[in-house]
């Protein structure tokens, strides 16, 4: 399995320099390779593959000189970011790609990393080719030999590596001592079986209000000015601080409900197309629920614990006795007239998806 650490970089202003001529270059390649496709779709009724593009690199190189400055392998990668693209579409999985601006297109990648070296315990340096070492805040070890990639990507406060390292996964252990069932929801976040509850803290609604003054702050400045630029960077670094909040809760939580149980099971949620629901798309997309699971999945890859999913139908509605209880969702309380059991409905729930998954396990 791969996993991703990610680090801050301070790059000298002259890296920083060649830092956004890289991306912006890697933009004009990811645009024109998109008007190629589509005009000899649109005017000849060709396909063009990933293979054409990159087989005609060394003579679009040759034509425009300015993108030897930029690493091959980035150049094929952003090529094949662009074929990836139109695969998704096909695959019904996406909208048709989009020509990229500036504000669009933020990293790149090198998918064959050079060198990545330490100078000591915390800050270390980071081996970028045409670029070089670039300064690099490594706050926590990993180990360099076996890194597969490197994803470079412009964030609202600066730069950022997205460093890719191969780790194998551990052996899950054939026994399991402690099991759970998690019930994600809006009132609390979430709804274990063992009768405990995560508070949802709501990251996006209690940074709200502060967001929609700054809105209306950059809505007012003159298109093109310098005070724009600046409003336009005060909201993407507020969004950007409520995203990171919402991610270093996920990790928190994730993390500790791995640790404390050998078996987990959620419910095989299909978020795409829960937020679809107007009045409830910015809860469910504030909780992050997708983000979540994703977590909890390659945790307990990673730390040899047994991860299962269960269909969600009619976990609301089943009592653990196996009795159908219907309810709406104003009900909050579960009254089960077969075997009397009077719980709150989240917690139901986390049992019943607990049950369904130590059917599957066994």
């Amino acid at each position: 399995m791969q996993i991703t650490f990610q680090f801050r970089l301070y790059p000298t202003p002259e890296q920083e320099q060649q830092l956004h001529r890289t991306l912006d270059l890697c933009r004009k390649l990811y645009n024109r390779a998109k008007e190629w496709r589509d005009t000899a779709y649109n005017q000849e009724g060709k396909t063009v593959t990933y293979a054409m593009q990159q087989n005609e690199l060394p003579a679009f190189k040759k034509e425009f000189p300015a993108y030897k400055e930029v690493h091959s392998q980035v150049l094929q990668d952003c090529l094949r970011r662009l074929d990836d693209a139109y695969q998704r579409f096909f695959r019904g999985e996406a909208g048709f790609p989009h020509y990229k601006s500036t504000e669009r297109y933020l990293s790149f990648t090198y998918p064959q990393p050079g060198a990545v070296s330490k100078t000591f315990a915390h800050d270390g340096f980071v081996y970028l080719p045409k670029i070089g070492f670039v300064r690099m805040h490594a706050h926590r070890p990993f180990d360099r030999t076996i890194v597969t990639q490197i994803n470079v990507k412009r964030y609202a406060d600066g730069w950022m590596a997205n460093i890719g390292v191969k780790t194998e996964a551990a052996e899950a252990g054939q026994t399991v001592e402690t099991a759970v069932g998690i019930d994600v929801g809006l009132s609390t976040f979430a709804a274990l079986s063992d009768e405990t509850k995560v508070d949802n803290p709501r990251h996006l609604r209690r940074a709200e209000r502060r967001l929609k003054r700054a809105q209306r702050r950059l809505s007012r400045k003159q298109r093109g000015s310098r005070n724009r630029q600046k409003a336009k960077r005060k909201v993407a670094r507020m969004h950007q601080k409520v995203a990171r909040q919402r991610k270093d809760f996920l990790h928190k939580q994730s993390y500790r409900i791995v640790m404390s149980h050998d078996l987990i099971a959620v419910e095989k949620l299909k978020v795409k197309n829960m937020i679809r629901n107007r009045r409830l798309s910015k809860s469910i997309s504030d909780a992050g629920w997708r983000k979540f699971i994703t977590y909890l999945s390659y945790k307990a890859e990673r730390q040899g614990k047994r991860f299962v999913q269960v269909p969600a139908h009619g976990t609301s509605q089943t009592c653990v006795c196996g009795a159908d209880v219907p309810k709406t969702l104003a009900v909050r309380l579960h009254e089960c007239e077969g075997c009397g059991l009077v719980q709150d409905r989240d917690i139901v729930s986390a049992k019943v998806i607990l049950q369904r998954a130590l059917k599957i396990a066994a």
